[in-house]
């Protein structure tokens, strides 16, 4: 072969063949998987690497979708939102501008005129701002967001003076608002700064309030400069859904004031909590935690909590003193209605009194006998009245909150049959209702329940319940026995009113009949109207079933503390609305539910009920009892001002100073004052100069009802009653306090506002 190459030099070397066919080979598969990769990736890849290349040149701005409103059963907005700005600014392109004004001769530093106006404008450290301006690879560095109108239009103006329409940004960003910071605070919740919620409605029903937001994608060239004739595309944003709550304004409102006033009074240390709801249907119309917050500043503390944090002796700078304050915050936030539990106490006697009635283990006149205990597997315990209640009846034993008398009956209906009755009334179950952290009940477990365990679970000890499953228990028992689910929200729409979605009553149960809860409301009522323990839920007019309750806390570091309680349903013979309201670790006055809860109850039963379009119907007793608004008899005469005072419209008495057949010139109390019409008089004055005779205020504070109301009298002043006016009845009542000061020189015939009280022991 070599022989014939050399005779014949065009024949090829063997080798340079082979290797000429090697790299050919190679040639033709690089060629051939360099043009199958570029058929791949303009075929198959083409939309991904598209869109990183519309990445590189073009920047997103989001449109933030318009969280939707929440409205109270009225209608009335509780939450909504208002325009605020996020002020921004683009490193990269002032870094452009930079370069463009020396090369114009300019020696203005953008860097410390952008830092300088903008600390000033926006209330930011100047060295923020610096500093922000330093990251030239950035296009987008905030520098405050919720910025007001006001603000803005200064850093417009401040843009437009220095030609910054490339380096200084605004954006239009939507901020929550609560039209009414603290009301139903805890009900709502708040959004973070990010708009999602965080606590109550706003984080249970995030989903439908948040909506999606909306993008401008624009195309920028290499200085972050827009570039209007490029690629530019708008995504609309879905605006959230509005919320229809069944909570009203003016119930809540009601609500949170007497929390407030029995917090206050009873010096609590743990909060209080109430709850309004209408028994047919669970719908709550007020639900309230006091000490309250600021909603539209939530990480405020409020003022005892920020006491507790101030008391605790640790550094502002230190790790303790940051962990006590999260810990006050979440605190503050957690809506106690709810999240936390607590031992009910005698209001549970409501529940063992409707098991025992259904199973027919008892009637109202059947006879106890309580020597102040009773034993029960060779452990003895004590009724509230140590001393003992001596003979009563069933019926007496409920209304005078006997723990003797509800032993022997939870005795009587068994372990097994109690248990299961507990279940029924949904004390080993979640409510449901449509808010987040719902806690739960803390029971001995079925298989160790023992008799020992029943008789103390009988009278509402040794177990957690948490406020909304013991109204919801109690609504069961107020409303023929029917078992609902409790909720806040009756239906979502969309911004044109379309509706989304709605939510009816949802009936779980019937636990007891009709005629059971029939009898038990009778008990119940006797024993506010009459002399039960219950008589401060007292409201002329309206025949309240209430039952009070006082528990000690058991847990460890609690000795001593107790949870005062008291739960009322309205009308008794025709139940409508339920309210509840506790005062954990309370520490002045008399420390039972009768004195440190009831009063309350019925402050807020008397604001609601006539509100809620429910009817009052007075004894002839109460009839005479009524307070009246005295009306102006200036400018009339005597006689017609008389005529008109002692009428049927009025029937208080009149006291003339001067001429009897001349005009009215001066009247006490002065129109618009409200009295006691049983026990008032009206002095008229018919010489504008005569002097008015004065009198001194005396003390009645601690006085009894009656003793206080004719002490007034005879200082011939006018009384107007605040708290129980079923004073008249039972024993026990007292004045707590009075509106003028003992001493004070008052015109005679001036009303002092004095609050009555039943301060007597009752559990």
């Amino acid at each position: 072969m070599e022989k014939n190459r050399m005779q014949n030099p065009e024949v090829p070397h063997p080798k340079l063949t082979k290797r000429s066919v090697w790299l050919f080979s190679i040639a033709v598969a690089l060629f051939s998987f360099l043009l199958l990769r570029i058929l791949y990736l303009q075929t198959f890849r083409y939309e991904y690497y598209q869109q990183k290349v519309i990445d590189q040149m073009t920047t997103e701005t989001e449109v933030s979708a318009s969280r939707g409103g929440i409205y109270d059963r009225n209608g009335t907005l509780l939450a909504t939102n208002v325009t605020t700005y996020r002020v921004f600014l683009s490193p990269s392109s002032l870094v452009a501008q930079q370069a463009e004004l020396r090369a114009n001769g300019s020696n203005l530093k953008l860097d410390d005129l952008i830092a300088d106006r903008l600390s000033s404008i926006l209330g930011v450290s100047r060295d923020f701002v610096l500093r922000q301006t330093t990251y030239t690879k950035y296009l987008d560095r905030t520098i405050k967001k919720e910025v007001s109108e006001e603000d803005a239009d200064r850093v417009r103006k401040f843009i437009a003076d220095y030609s910054l329409q490339q380096v200084v940004y605004l954006q239009t960003t939507s901020t929550r608002f609560y039209p009414y910071s603290t009301l139903a605070c805890h009900v709502l919740g708040f959004t973070g700064s990010d708009g999602i919620g965080l606590y109550g409605l706003e984080y249970s029903y995030n989903e439908y309030l948040s909506g999606k937001s909306g993008k401008y994608i624009t195309a920028r060239d290499a200085r972050g400069n827009e570039m209007p004739y490029e690629y530019k595309e708008y995504i609309s944003e879905e605006n959230g859904y509005n919320l229809h709550t069944t909570l009203d304004i003016f119930v809540q409102s009601a609500l949170e004031e007497e929390l407030k006033s029995a917090y206050l009074e009873a010096n609590g240390q743990n909060r209080a909590a109430g709850i309004v709801m209408n028994v047919n249907t669970g719908a709550i119309l007020g639900m309230g935690v006091y000490p309250t917050f600021d909603a539209n500043d939530p990480w405020t503390l409020d003022a005892q909590s920020q006491e507790k944090l101030q008391n605790s002796g640790y550094r502002q700078d230190t790790d303790e003193y940051t962990a006590l304050e999260q810990a006050l915050l979440q605190s503050m936030w957690s809506n106690k209605a709810v999240t936390e539990s607590y031992i009910p106490g005698s209001t549970f006697k409501v529940l063992t009194a409707s098991m025992a009635l259904e199973e027919a283990v008892v009637t109202e006149s059947d006879s106890f006998y309580c020597s102040g205990s009773y034993t029960v597997l060779g452990q003895r315990i004590h009724c509230h009245k140590t001393s003992g209640h001596g003979s009563l009846t069933f019926e007496g034993g409920i209304q005078q909150s006997c723990n003797p008398v509800l032993m022997q009956v939870g005795l009587r209906l068994g372990t097994s049959k109690f248990y299961s009755y507990l279940k029924a009334f949904g004390y080993r179950e979640k409510t449901g209702i449509d808010l987040p952290g719902e806690g739960n009940g803390i029971f001995i477990s079925e298989k160790s329940f023992t008799d020992l365990d029943l008789a103390i679970y009988s009278f509402g000890q040794n177990f957690n319940v948490t406020l909304i499953q013991q109204i919801t228990a109690i609504s069961a028992v107020a409303n023929g026995g029917y078992l609902v689910t409790p909720h806040l929200v009756s239906s979502i729409t969309d911004r044109d009113g379309n509706l989304v979605k709605s939510f009816d009553t949802n009936v779980k149960r019937q636990v007891v009949s009709a005629s059971t809860c029939q009898r038990v409301a009778k008990i119940l009522e006797e024993g506010v109207s009459g002399c039960g323990g219950a008589k401060n839920a007292y409201v002329a007019g309206y025949r309240i079933a209430a039952k009070t309750g006082t528990s000690e806390k058991k847990n460890a570091g609690s000795e001593g503390r107790y949870v005062c309680s008291t739960v009322a349903f309205a009308p008794a013979d025709d139940p409508q609305y339920a309210v509840i309201i506790i005062v954990d670790e309370p520490t002045a006055g008399v420390l039972y539910g009768s004195t440190v809860a009831a009063p309350y109850v019925g402050n807020v039963m008397a604001n609601i009920l006539p509100y809620l379009g429910v009817e009052a119907v007075y004894s002839e007793k109460e009839l005479q009892n009524l307070a009246v608004t005295i009306p102006s008899c200036v400018g009339w005469t005597v006689s017609a001002a008389s005529k008109m005072l002692g009428g049927s419209s009025y029937g208080v008495s009149v006291k003339v100073v001067g001429d009897r057949d001349g005009v009215v010139r001066r009247q006490y109390p002065e129109a618009g004052t409200m009295v006691e019409k049983s026990s008032a008089t009206v002095i008229l004055y018919t010489d504008k100069s005569a002097e008015v005779e004065t009198v001194s205020v005396p003390n009645v504070t601690g006085m009894s009802a009656q003793a206080a109301n004719q002490t007034l009298i005879n200082a011939g002043l006018n009384i107007r009653i605040k708290g129980t006016k079923n004073y008249l009845s039972g024993t026990g009542c007292v004045v707590v306090s009075q509106s003028v000061e003992p001493g004070s020189v008052v015109a005679k015939g001036s009303v002092v506002e004095v609050t009555f009280r039943y301060l007597e022991a009752v559990d």
